[in-house]
């Protein structure tokens, strides 16, 4: 069921499952893949933002239910409601600043309680909510009603693109260059030749360490001293051009040595950059002079030789 989705999400965005191999021999091609463990920590992160997210919803909701059931109890309480104005709202506003000032400015001790913020939000709240009409009750229950339904809707959005992130992140290198491609709504590839690296630094940090995890910078001739974060762990700087990244390997002893073995090699067969092709001027034809022309021409330019003579004597 999960690959029947995303290959029909896949082809809904465009997305080719697999790059092309770069320029090299076939044969060559070593393919590596991120760590199991970072596809772990996405869905850690994916999970603890969703709850995050549901316990907002459930916080507000409440809150709503406790503002919209004290209003109705006051306006039974109270008699008939004057029309709202901007000076009964400003009114209101203000009580709700007062109601929600800090506990120590609060003219009444019975609100200084543990509960006392949730309860002085909800008074504030209640206070906003009095001057308004009964209808604008069913206006917010709709948007809430609405929020959640997003909520919910966007969970296996979400989460298939926590997965795609992983299982579309490719690093492939072959004798001569190497790629890289990640992303699922912006597809990110680079390429570079084996002409232009200039070195390979392997880095981990702390929660790389406790993961097995590490990530293999690659750098090109050029480029500066690129940061290796990328703000959704995209693999490589958004902004260096020159640096190519290995994002959460769990072999980056191997990548790199694999990577500085065939630079080596590289260098010394001599080849050049495969992008660079080297125009050669095609050979003029040769001649064939017969016997006659070739007499024809010697005698031409012993007249020649005579002439020059006579005129310098």
């Amino acid at each position: 069921m999960y690959r029947r989705i995303t290959q029909v999400l896949l082809q809904l965005l465009k997305v080719p499952h697999e790059p092309t191999p770069p320029h090299g021999d076939p044969a060559s091609l070593r393919v590596f893949r991120a760590g199991r463990n970072h596809l772990n920590l996405k869905l850690m992160g994916w999970g603890v933002t969703q709850l995050l997210a549901f316990a907002g919803i459930v916080f507000w909701v409440s809150i709503f239910i406790d503002v919209e059931a004290e209003v109705s109890a006051r306006r039974r309480a109270e008699p008939a409601q004057a029309p709202v104005t901007a000076e009964s709202f400003a009114k209101g506003v203000e009580a709700a600043g007062r109601e929600f000032a800090p506990p120590e400015k609060r003219k009444r001790a019975r609100r200084m309680r543990a509960s006392g913020w949730y309860s002085g939000l909800k008074q504030a709240l209640v206070q906003i909510a009095l001057p308004l009409p009964a209808a604008a009750f069913i206006l917010l229950w709709a948007l809430k009603i609405a929020g959640i339904l997003v909520y919910f809707a966007q969970l296996p959005l979400t989460y298939l693109i926590a997965r795609l992130d992983y299982e579309l992140r490719w690093y492939m290198v072959t004798d001569r260059s190497l790629r890289i491609r990640y992303g699922v709504w912006k597809i990110s590839e680079s390429t570079m030749s084996f002409a232009n690296i200039q070195q390979v630094i392997v880095s981990q940090g702390p929660l790389q360490r406790l993961l097995g995890l590490s990530d293999v910078k690659v750098q090109s001739a050029g480029g500066g001293h690129g940061s290796d974060s990328d703000g959704h762990h995209s693999g490589r700087s958004s902004e260096d051009m020159h640096l190519g990244l290995f994002h959460s390997v769990t072999n980056a002893p191997e990548i790199r040595d694999l990577i500085l073995e065939r630079l080596r090699r590289f260098r010394e067969s001599g080849l050049g950059d495969p992008d660079e092709k080297t125009a050669i001027a095609p050979a003029s034809p040769l001649t064939h002079a017969t016997p006659a022309d070739t007499l024809a021409a010697a005698r031409e330019l012993l007249a020649e030789a005579k002439a020059l003579r006579v005129s310098l004597s």
